[in-house]
């Protein structure tokens, strides 16, 4: 229950990412503004990079440190990795309307390791203060 009640933004993160990258969305690829080409993935890392960001808030709430180890964020990068992926196969097998691309996968893990680097050089430069 401690888990659950500590990882509640990523959780609800991870549903906001269901409905969105389930729902059908207008066609917007002749029209000009803000949409452009690879837009799509730009939000893809974007919502991963966020929900990583909510996964480590959690961790850190529930241990009371910023300590993680190497296995930790293993698990972190292939639970997203799990997530993306299977987003990407409900995409392809239950909603036509919306089409599965390997790219956006792609695209999930580049946000995943960016907030994973920014942590941990973020963490190093804490830790590194710290001990001064």
């Amino acid at each position: 229950m401690d888990i659950i009640k500590s990882q509640v933004w990523s959780f609800l993160w991870t549903i906001f990412i269901l409905i969105l990258c389930t729902a059908r969305m207008p066609d917007v690829s002749g029209s000009p503004g803000f949409f452009f080409q690879g837009f799509d993935k730009m939000v893809h890392m974007g919502f991963f990079y966020i929900l990583t960001t909510f996964i480590f808030f959690g961790r850190i709430q529930r241990q009371g440190n910023y300590s993680f180890k190497a296995l930790t964020i293993f698990k972190i990068i292939l639970v997203t990795f799990c997530l993306g992926g299977g987003i990407e196969l409900i995409q392809k097998f239950f909603f036509p309307y919306r089409s599965a691309e390997w790219w956006d996968l792609g695209a999930d893990m580049i946000g995943v390791m960016m907030c994973v680097c920014n942590y941990v050089l973020l963490h190093k430069s804490n830790y590194n203060e710290t001990k001064s």
